[in-house]
């Protein structure tokens, strides 16, 4: 079995008007969310094998804060631009391009693409945070899927869990 784990990037400051939504960074209440969901991580011994985060600079902010916790190196990290609000064919595509020894690959971007992309692995009637949202800010998802990361197809994957920073200590 594979391991997907899916991070929507932490929350971001929409506090400069003019600027790219591209370029917008996280607020300080995204950093903090950031730094706490990659300590959890750590402590529950969820390492990615493989990473690939969107280039917005939220994205890049979040995977900082992550590995204020996680020994990722960098050489497993890779930044790609199409993860910047990408659709489920998108998302699918990048996975296809993971190692297949690698058992835990992680995904940092972006929504509708994130959300989109767990109810194609794993269906309908996905369990929503007490405010109506499946993949709020800084929420993990993560999935188990068959053996190879080019065979996804709709519904082979299997919720494990969602963690969401207000969940967590």
């Amino acid at each position: 079995m594979k391991s997907l784990l899916l991070f929507r990037h932490a929350k971001s400051d929409w506090g400069y008007p003019g600027l790219r939504d591209f370029d917008r960074p996280l607020n300080q209440r995204g950093n903090q969310a950031a730094v706490r969901m990659g300590r959890w991580m750590s402590e529950d011994q969820l390492q990615p094998q493989w990473l690939v985060c969107s280039t917005a600079q939220r994205a890049q902010q979040t995977l900082q804060g992550l590995r204020e916790h996680l020994a990722i190196p960098d050489a497993r990290i890779h930044h790609q631009d199409r993860l910047y609000l990408a659709s489920v064919t998108t998302l699918l595509e990048v996975m296809a391009q993971c190692p297949r020894d690698r058992g835990t690959v992680m995904l940092i971007g972006h929504n509708p693409g994130l959300e989109d992309l767990l109810h194609y692995l794993c269906g309908p009637g996905l369990p929503l945070s007490s405010k109506g949202k499946l993949m709020a800010t800084a929420t993990l998802a993560q999935v188990h899927l068959p053996d190879d990361w080019q065979q996804l197809a709709p519904r082979c994957g299997k919720l494990q869990r969602i963690i969401r920073p207000g969940e967590i200590d």
